[in-house]
């Protein structure tokens, strides 16, 4: 019996030395000061690197659509086609315009040709000459009529056919001009009858198909060029501060990549319904994300040249507990019990405290399981 107690008074003399506090390593701390790492997640969208609209150009029936959604092509491909009939019987009506204002100006410039060497004002013909035979009309009507009626000008009536001879020639050509404008104008429409890729790229959405009547201004189909891919964020004007161009941050895509992306455009203006700055994020070439996907980005709330914040020890946060909380050492060398608010992880077993501690006051690290207020390490009790 005497054995059986002594074992059993050794067993619970273990088991209460096992229970009590370890102290080994706890000791007394200063709480560090260094630069926020505490990050805001926003929502973001991966979004082409360029993005473009096709519309129509002109009214007329589609008769050709190159491809659906996803469909690649090169630059310069056909991807819609409107029905350009019409236009096509336009140019031919403006072809035979054409012909007859150009054998107007022909007929015009041999006119005046015509003027300029046989002037129709030394005509024998002519008047002031009463029908009289040529001879007699030269050499006595005329300088009759020149002399003494005054009623007649050689000079001024070879200006005045010249002058109209010219005058013919120069809408004429002016005819041919209109012609050939009218002309270039139908070109222009059988041209814009076409949507064609603007660059190398990828259709992104398809608005109509085969058969559809459209009108101008109508959108057709959304073209992007998808090799180079972006993050597009509406970010709060309070943090917009903080970026600066060619400034990389972390980012998670679809909740399963992460990687990095850099800041590439930042909006000049804000919303003024919202609030925010629309900021563009470029992706690196290698990852694999398609357009339309969620994204999540990692922004600082601080700027660099904010002020520092506390940054203590994982190991001297209390275990055992709902909340986190730190062993204060006050002035008076008492410890006493206080709850922090975490930040973000700084690594090497560091983290930072938003609220709780001060940068330069004192905690207990690598404190026991189960202590509280006014427990201090037996270093610090001598």
């Amino acid at each position: 019996m005497s054995i059986r107690k002594t074992v059993l008074g050794l067993l619970t003399l273990t088991l209460c030395v096992s229970l009590l506090p370890v102290v080994e390593g706890a000791e007394i701390v200063r709480v560090e000061a260094s630069s926020s790492q505490t990050q805001s997640v926003l929502g973001s969208t991966v979004i082409p690197y360029k993005e473009v609209t096709l519309s129509a150009q002109v009214p007329g029936v589609v008769k050709h659509v190159g491809g659906e959604v996803g469909s690649a092509f090169k630059q310069g491909d056909v991807i819609v086609q409107v029905d350009e009939t019409q236009l096509l019987a336009k140019r031919n009506s403006v072809l035979a315009q054409i012909s007859i204002a150009q054998a107007a100006v022909q007929n015009s410039q041999a006119q005046y040709t015509r003027e300029i060497v046989s002037p129709r004002s030394k005509d024998v013909s002519a008047m002031p000459g009463f029908g009289l035979p040529a001879m007699f009309d030269i050499y006595a009507v005329r300088p009759f009529a020149e002399s003494f009626m005054g009623n007649y000008d050689s000079d001024v009536g070879r200006y005045t056919d010249l002058m109209s001879s010219a005058t013919g020639v120069s809408q004429a050509q002016s005819n041919l001009q209109q012609a050939m404008s009218q002309l270039q104008e139908i070109d222009a429409g059988i041209r814009d009858a076409k949507s064609i890729a603007p660059f190398e790229g990828i259709v992104l959405n398809k608005m109509v198909e085969e058969g559809d009547t459209v009108q101008p201004g109508q959108p057709l189909i959304k073209y992007g060029y998808v090799k180079y891919k972006r993050l597009q964020a509406d970010v709060p004007s309070g943090l917009v501060g903080n970026l600066t161009q060619d400034m990389v941050v972390p980012v998670r895509i679809d909740g399963s990549v992460s990687s990095m992306a850099r800041v590439s455009q930042i909006y000049p203006i804000a919303d003024p319904s919202r609030h925010t700055v629309t900021v563009k994020f470029d992706l690196p070439v290698d990852i694999v994300v398609a357009p339309g996907m969620y994204a999540e980005v990692f922004l600082p709330e601080r700027s660099k040249g904010a002020s520092k914040v506390a940054v203590i020890p994982k190991s001297s946060l209390l275990s055992g507990r709902s909340l986190p909380s730190v062993l204060v050492v006050k002035d008076d060398n008492k410890s006493e019990l206080r709850l922090v608010r975490l930040g973000s992880d700084q690594g090497e077993g560091m983290v930072e405290v938003v609220s709780g501690v001060s940068p330069g006051e004192r905690i207990i690290d690598h404190p026991p399981a189960g202590v509280s207020s006014g427990w201090m390490p037996d270093d610090a009790k001598k």
